[in-house]
């Protein structure tokens, strides 16, 4: 199963109770951040997952309310005792943006490596840290897609790999000795000198895995929905609850919560949950039947919303 708290659903400015842009995301016990806005380390004290286990941050762009909390994180997470390198992805610009923000932490414990505008989805392994892969068979697949913004802004999308079920008669009827099973379901090729043995020689047929999309901060467009589809969560900001607030919306390329809804419809996710919401608009649940009457498995985000996606059988 994967874990995902909303650290902060604000946009703009921080205000009482809400703390702006960021997502954790929580898997066999490393962790995945989101967008790091102001507040984002103080909801994480709160929630309680700690620090030292973050392998990826993805930044969606270099707006402030998206990636100022960024430096002082990365101090307390080498605070913490990491040394492992840490990989941060983002949109055209990022590399300059994050050693521009570095100045104010300039001495880690640990290396910073850098993927900027990713074209390709990135290939991962999860085994006491998140690792980049070239294997048939990955854990974590996270990719990129351009939004229309004021600024270069990427949503992502990470698909969490689920493996085939081990096929014990399959495996038998072709003589597989049973000191390989264990290894060949760890996706491990056995040679010896007689015969090559392959983990798809003992693996059932393949089982879906769970994909969540993040798409903030853009107007919408054609390419979200396919990009998007069938997401088991879609996380889409909602800056506008009103849809007289359209213009707006469109002036300042984002979102009202209807024009969300229609996303998560358009591309037939499981569940919708609103985020990103304006300073002004205190209290966004009283909006939330505009993306009800679209859309109506949609949950209204608030700061340190926790949520659990399980594998399906």
């Amino acid at each position: 199963m994967v874990d995902l708290a909303l650290l902060g659903c604000g946009g703009g400015m921080p205000i009482p109770q809400r703390f702006l842009s960021s997502l954790l995301i929580n898997y066999k016990g490393r962790k995945i951040l989101i967008d790091c806005g102001e507040g984002t380390q103080v909801s994480m004290r709160l929630l309680g997952w700690g620090f030292k286990s973050i392998d990826v941050i993805c930044i969606t762009h270099g707006h402030g309310d998206h990636i100022v909390g960024l430096p002082g994180l990365l101090a307390t997470i080498g605070n913490s005792g990491r040394t492992e390198p840490i990989t941060i992805i983002g949109p055209e610009g990022i590399k300059d943006l994050v050693n521009g923000l570095r100045t104010a932490a300039p001495y880690l414990p640990y290396e910073i490596n850098i993927i900027e505008a990713p074209r390709e989805p990135l290939k991962m392994k999860i085994n006491n840290g998140i690792y980049f892969s070239k294997a048939e068979h990955s854990d974590l697949i996270i990719s990129a897609l351009e939004l229309e913004h004021s600024a270069s802004c990427l949503g992502y999308s990470l698909y969490f790999n689920r493996k085939p079920k081990f096929d014990a008669e399959k495996a038998a009827a072709k003589e597989i000795p049973k000191i390989y099973w264990n290894r060949l379901q760890n996706n491990e090729t056995i040679v010896n000198e007689e015969k090559t043995y392959l983990p798809s020689m003992v693996m059932g047929e393949k089982r879906k895995g769970i994909k969540l999309s993040f798409i903030t901060d853009s107007r919408p467009n054609a390419e979200i929905p396919p990009f998007i589809k069938e997401s088991d969560l879609l996380i889409c900001e909602g800056t506008y609850g009103n849809d007289f607030d359209k213009q707006k919306a469109i002036n300042y390329k984002h979102m009202t919560f209807s024009e969300a809804a229609q996303l998560a419809s358009d591309g037939k996710v499981q569940e919708l949950l609103l985020t990103h919401f304006s300073p002004s608009m205190l209290e966004p649940e009283i909006y939330k039947d505009r993306a009800e009457m679209i859309f109506k498995n949609t949950i209204v985000g608030f700061d340190r919303l926790i949520k659990t996606l399980s594998f399906k059988d």
